[in-house]
């Protein structure tokens, strides 16, 4: 794939495109539309090509970042509407932002389709179908304590075997294939599971030999998340209790709800912005020095609030404020002098780049410093690190067969590496990652690894 970006001539241009409209004014609505300056910045040279997964695909040059732009330019300009095919080309995206990182002109793709698709919501009329499924899924992933209900049922459901059920007698075929993902990647739960709630309050760890709990070193608000608080519980309280043990304080707001991630990668920016400003004021009233996120995807739009809200001039600073204590786990640990002793873990784990760590913010080295200072534990690296899974927030519901196709590439980029673990640093990749598997192999988070270190396991579970 390396050769197809050497072969792009530097001002390649898409062939021509089917237009809807050629009035001269934007198919963009006022209202935050993609930069033109942004736009701009592209000279379509192609180094972008082998990065991006549907490109790596299918080679179609309108579901790769520069086809992209060039499809954005001519709705801008009002040559082309908002249609189906537009759509279709914005949907297939999974803004896993590897393309932000290979480009060579700091393209700032991630703003640009951030900013297409509320466009898209607002103005393109997508099918009952289509509206009926995506409104199920921001009535329920938003909302832990739908979610726990769900998972409940999703538990009952495994206990009864009924998947098999569905699957011999035929039926499981001739569900919907959104269905059938969202039925693939459901992750198994326990009761105990579904009614963790962490405390208020963690103190700092008086360690071995300590004569009394030591002065927190930091005051931490732990971003405790939808998903990531029903189904990956033990990550939010190994994240606790590994925070607690390095000296922090750890706060966990019982009022937090959903930081709007979901919502605002998929162009749903009202709903998220009004989760923003709700999670940015639960976290005002903490009175914290950092606030920590064990979630990629959910750590990259808490980063981002400062630009989401730039055009409220009451929330703008405070957005900025907020977003400048935000830290990953890893990073987290990495500014913190360790202070608990590393155990022994004796084991071979592959390390998976979350997109929305890795290209979103930026963050590679941190989560392997942090594995890497465990002793006995070797860290593998696996092929393709830049091609997404698949997971993307919801992207795996809303374009399953592409998922697919990406979580079997995943999968065996990681069965050639043959370990003993996958460690990832997002809910969505650990689900991901778990479905396409063949080898019964633990998808766990780096901090879960971290927490068995310091307490002494030499084992995960």
């Amino acid at each position: 794939m390396a050769d197809t970006a050497a072969a792009a001539a530097p001002d390649e241009r898409p062939g021509p495109v089917e237009t809807g409209r050629h009035d001269g004014h934007s198919s963009f609505d006022a209202l935050r539309p993609p930069s033109a300056e942004l736009l701009a910045d592209c000279v379509h040279c192609g180094f972008c090509l082998p990065t991006c997964p549907t490109y790596a695909l299918w080679g179609e040059e309108m579901d790769s970042p520069r086809g992209r732009i060039y499809l954005m330019e001519l709705a801008s300009t009002g040559d082309i509407p908002l249609d189906d095919v537009f759509v279709t080309h914005m949907d297939r995206c999974l803004g896993c932002m590897a393309c932000v990182t290979a480009c060579p002109s700091g393209v700032q793709y991630d703003q640009l389709i951030e900013a297409t698709r509320p466009q898209i919501e607002r103005h393109h009329p997508r099918t009952a179908q289509e509206r009926w499924f995506r409104r199920t899924v921001f009535a329920l992933f938003p909302h832990p304590r739908r979610l726990r209900f769900a998972a409940l049922l999703g538990l009952l459901y495994q206990r009864l075997r009924l998947g098999d059920v569905l699957r011999r007698t035929g039926l499981y075929e001739r569900l919907p294939v959104r269905v059938r993902a969202l039925e693939g990647l459901l992750p198994a739960v326990s009761l105990r599971d579904i009614r963790r709630h962490l405390p208020a309050r963690v103190a700092p760890r008086r360690l071995p030999g300590e004569a009394a709990t030591p002065a927190p070193v930091r005051r931490v608000g732990l971003i405790t998340g939808c998903v990531q608080s029903v189904y990956f519980g033990d990550v939010n309280a190994a994240t606790a209790r590994v925070l607690a043990m390095e000296g922090c304080e750890v706060v966990i707001p019982r009022a937090q709800g959903c930081c709007g991630a979901l919502l605002e990668h998929a162009g749903e920016e009202d709903a998220a912005l009004t989760y923003a400003r709700r999670m940015i004021q639960t976290m005002e009233s903490a009175d914290v020095d950092a606030i920590a996120v064990n979630a990629a995807g959910c750590g990259s739009t808490l980063k981002a609030y400062g630009h989401l809200l730039r055009d409220e001039p009451q929330w703008a600073g405070r957005a900025v404020a907020f977003s400048r204590k935000v830290r990953d786990i890893c990073e987290l640990l990495d500014e913190l002098e360790p202070r608990a002793a590393r155990h022994p873990i004796p084991g071979r784990m592959a390390y998976h780049d979350a997109c929305h760590l890795a290209h979103a913010q930026g963050i590679r080295s941190q989560p392997r410093a942090a594995l890497r200072a465990i002793p006995d534990l070797e860290l593998v690296e696996l092929a393709e690190p830049d091609i997404c899974c698949g997971s993307a927030g919801i992207y795996n519901l809303l374009q399953p067969e592409a998922a697919s196709e990406l979580g079997v590439r995943k999968a065996a980029t990681v069965a050639a590496v043959a370990p003993d673990a996958v460690v990832t640093a997002n809910p969505g990749c650990m689900l991901q990652i778990a479905r396409y598997l063949d080898a019964d192999v633990p998808v766990v988070h780096p901090v879960q690894v971290v927490d068995a270190s310091l307490r002494g396991r030499n084992r995960l579970a």
